[in-house]
């Protein structure tokens, strides 16, 4: 399947391989108008980077304006759950509320805390990985990219572990609402999940209110209630949810798209079985070479001008995070893969205000399941070439068949 010299985020073929397109975006300028999605593109590093922190850009607007003073139609009335539980989440907040909501869960979610959780996920993944050996094989995406993160936000949640099933499938249904132009049926499934989802948290906050553990849902109720700047319980709901979305559904898809890299160059796998001090170095370089978010919205606030185009209040900016990651300008030789990179600023984890809080966690669990495997696995091999996920703003794959031994 040739990969096309144009942007269709519809067509599986630019799925498949977008950064031909992105190539042709960059060359042919700085922002480009998308009719289908009614957004600007901006495919380069140094423009993505600086709007990340331009403070006339912004996740939300109704901080400062109405739909209609915007010029944007509210969203139907059915999709009100999955939008309550969206638009609370400090994700798609702009400050004075993003602040307050990040101040009170950086408290629980200190670097202490991260640093704590490194034994017990280098403990799992090594579980993990040791089950996949065992098994001759399996599913790298399923036995071991999947459940390591899941667990291991949902242990910091304080979420037991008879309750975790179904927190893969609604993250699943409610992250199917940030692909661009998301089908009825997908709202469908992101409301239902929305619902379900909030329940259960609501349950859990206040068993935890009655008995507090040593637990960030504990931490959050303990900010809560103790803070003048407080958090509502919906806020906590949309915290945790996004939380345990964002806490895995980038780190799950770094995996599976960085071995399958890696399998497509066996120089750069051999030098990587050869010397794990690279593993950091690897991250890093993967996150970069095939990014799993793909692209980030912001909405005009105040009009801007890029390159002599002016964008006005009311539009929407699609800031291509896998374009800027390969943009020639920023990195040497973009389209080969390096583990050995030493300039790598990368923008998988965003930028500005938005900057991922989980960075951390999410760094030391992609340098816990790729030592697990070099480890323990050192023949691990592709059974089978992998099918790409359809989305596109959320790179992925739907597994990837591994043999062992």
């Amino acid at each position: 399947m040739a990969a096309p010299d144009r942007f269709d985020p519809w067509d599986p073929a630019f799925v498949a391989d977008p950064y031909p397109a992105y190539a042709g975006l960059r060359e042919r300028g700085r922002v480009h108008y998308y009719e289908p999605s009614d957004q600007w593109l901006v495919p380069r590093h140094a423009d993505v980077s600086a709007l990340l922190r331009d403070r006339r850009l912004g996740r939300t607007y109704r901080h400062r304006f109405t739909d209609e003073e915007f010029g944007r139609t509210a969203p139907p009335p059915e999709r009100e759950p999955f939008h309550t539980l969206n638009d609370h989440g400090m994700l798609d907040l702009e400050p004075p509320d993003h602040t307050r909501i990040r101040r009170l869960v950086t408290k629980a979610f200190t670097p202490r805390t991260v640093e704590r959780l490194k034994p017990y996920v280098e403990g799992l993944a090594g579980d993990l990985v040791a089950a996949l050996v065992d098994a001759g094989g399996g599913d790298l995406l399923r036995d071991v990219a999947e459940p390591l993160p899941v667990a291991v936000i949902a242990e910091m949640l304080g979420i037991p572990e008879s309750d975790r099933a179904p927190l893969r499938p609604w993250s699943a249904d409610i992250c199917g609402m940030y692909e661009l132009n998301p089908s009825e049926e997908t709202a469908r499934r992101a409301v239902r999940a929305s619902v379900e989802f909030s329940d259960y948290l609501r349950t859990l906050i206040a068993a935890r209110r009655e008995d507090p553990g040593d637990d960030l849902i504990s931490g959050l109720i303990a900010a809560h209630d103790e803070d003048d700047d407080r958090l509502t319980e919906q806020e906590m709901i949309s915290t945790c949810v996004l939380l345990l979305n964002a806490g895995h559904e980038a780190t799950v898809n770094s995996t599976v798209n960085g071995w399958w890299a890696l399998f497509r160059h066996p120089d750069q796998l051999a030098a990587l079985r050869a010397d794990h001090s690279l593993v950091p170095g690897a991250v890093e370089e993967l996150m970069r070479y095939d990014t799993p978010l793909q692209l980030f919205e912001r909405w005009v606030l105040d009009e801007i001008e890029i390159d002599g185009t002016v964008i006005p209040r009311g539009a929407e900016l699609a800031l291509l995070f896998g374009s800027a990651n390969h943009d020639p300008a920023v990195f040497a030789d973009p389209g080969r893969l390096d583990l050995s990179r030493r300039d790598n600023p990368h923008i998988s984890f965003s930028a500005g205000i938005h900057y991922c809080v989980g960075a951390p966690l999410a760094r030391i669990e992609l340098a816990a399941s790729m030592t697990a495997l070099l480890e323990r696995a050192p023949s691990l091999r592709l059974a089978k070439e992998p099918e790409r996920t359809p989305n596109f703003v959320i790179r992925g794959l739907t597994g990837l068949a591994v043999e062992v031994g």
